[in-house]
């Protein structure tokens, strides 16, 4: 027989338990099992006055910010909406039923104010990796580097060139994205002594007018855009991100800020890897010898080289360098000596005496268009010829291919989180988004990996 539903509602009074109807294996549960947020309260309490109206718990805010990122709900007025209507929302923020959900234009407030002044996102980062190292899934043996560029909220219509002067106070005056931009001129701005030792950074070719620190960059190819990047530091263990930084979309930088996190990993967590992952970006001369000559660290990255040639002539492999008489030795036997000038010159450079060279049998194979042959070498060539000897290991190649998971985490960001492109503007934009994700993807991967472990207790009767 075919049912009706009933039209009248008769019940007068219900008995509701949120508890019974999120189901025990849903992704929250486990997020709310390893997020602790006590010591969220003790850490912004500097930043509340002790008088006035009761604000909004940040707790609150935090949690609900959470759900956004780990969800890829990524406006704030969509994400007050749902969880408005979505109820494992609400049970994860601890709301009941009847309990007022807070404006969207609280979160604003709160990220420029107090939030940011008391860097609350990395303190809510570092607890989520906290519990991850407790909980057995970060083993600090090896990390692995890399970047991901994101674009930045920028029209790419409205922009000058690099060099050509910009007045920022027209109109109703610079907005927050350029007094940030100009703060970070002005605290790097070189002293005298300073300025006379070394030459200027070269201007970028196009400057934002909306956000004037995003870089300007065709990287990921195709037609050129605005951009900031998230470089992630990872544990090789489970893939857990053991740090996180933002930098304008520009290669130099995102090498200087592997530095950055290393020290900073090491400094607070006492965690410091035996072997760095990473691609060619970062196996440039300056950045292999600080990995094996400052921090002792194994450089498992393909080095930066242009020393070997494509033309059938003999590459600087060819030449043995004797490391006691600071010489090459050429495959005739013949020596390269170091030029009067080294000591001034970076990269050194070394040259045969042309009158070796110009009766040489192999000159043919060596040198055809120069009278003589000359070598540049770096002073970082020691650590680059321990990064040779690693690249010939079979851990070596264990490493190229746990490399892929922090390519892995960067296609979660875009594809499941939905962060292919930044809400916030600036620096610090940049900086509390990019945090909120790498804590929404470490949550979900502890969730993830530990829930099938976890029994959820049975709901007590309300």
């Amino acid at each position: 027989m075919m049912g009706q539903q009933a039209g009248a509602q008769d019940q007068l009074f219900y008995s509701f338990n949120l508890e019974t109807h999120l189901p025990s294996d849903h992704l929250l549960r486990g997020i709310d099992r390893f997020l602790d947020l006590d010591d969220l309260r003790k850490h912004l309490a500097p930043f509340y006055s002790h008088t006035g109206r009761p604000s909004i718990d940040p707790e609150l805010m935090i949690r609900m910010l959470i759900i956004g990122y780990s969800f890829g709900i990524r406006s704030e007025r969509r994400l007050c909406e749902d969880v408005h209507l979505n109820l494992a929302y609400r049970w994860f923020c601890r709301l009941g039923l009847q309990d007022r959900i807070p404006d969207h234009s609280t979160f604003s407030k709160n990220r420029h104010g107090r939030f940011r002044q008391s860097d609350a996102f990395r303190q809510v980062f570092e607890t989520v990796l906290r519990r991850c190292m407790s909980e057995g899934l970060v083993k600090g043996e090896g990390f692995a580097v890399d970047a991901s560029v994101v674009k930045a909220d920028a029209n790419k219509a409205r922009r000058v060139p690099g060099d050509e002067a910009v007045d920022w106070n027209k109109g109703e005056g610079p907005s927050r994205a350029v007094r940030e931009y100009l703060a970070a001129l002005e605290a790097n701005n070189p002293t005298e002594d300073d300025s006379a030792q070394q030459a200027p950074p070269a201007p970028p070719k196009s400057l934002s007018l909306t956000d004037p620190s995003a870089r300007y960059t065709a990287a990921p190819g195709g037609p050129a855009f605005f951009a900031y990047s998230t470089n992630y530091l990872i544990d090789l263990k489970a893939g857990i991100i053991v740090d996180v930084e933002a930098t304008p979309a520009h290669r130099s930088q995102e090498v200087d800020s592997t530095k950055t996190m290393i020290e900073r990993v090491e400094t607070r967590f006492n965690l410091k890897p035996k072997r760095l992952v990473g691609d060619t970006a970062y196996g440039t001369g300056p950045m292999v010898g600080w990995m094996v000559n400052d921090k002792k660290i194994e450089p498992h990255v393909p080095l930066f080289d242009k020393t070997e040639r494509n033309d059938g002539t003999f590459g600087r492999s060819s030449f043995t360098f004797d490391a006691q008489n600071n010489r090459y030795v050429c495959p005739a036997g013949k020596l390269l000596k170091p030029t009067w000038r080294m000591k001034k010159k970076n990269p050194y450079m070394y040259r045969a005496s042309q009158l070796d060279c110009q009766d040489c049998s192999l000159k043919s194979q060596c040198c055809p268009n120069m009278a003589h042959r000359k070598i540049e070498r770096s002073p970082y060539e020691p650590a680059r010829d321990v990064a040779r000897q690693i690249a010939r290991t079979a851990a070596y190649k264990q490493s190229r291919k746990d490399r892929k998971k922090v390519e892995m985490l960067f296609a979660h960001l875009k594809r499941i989180l939905k962060l292919d492109r930044l809400r916030l503007r600036g620096p610090s934009g940049a900086h509390d988004e990019f945090l909120l994700a790498a804590t929404a993807q470490n949550l979900r991967r502890m969730a993830k990996w530990l829930m099938p472990k976890v029994e959820i207790a049975s709901p007590m009767p309300v």
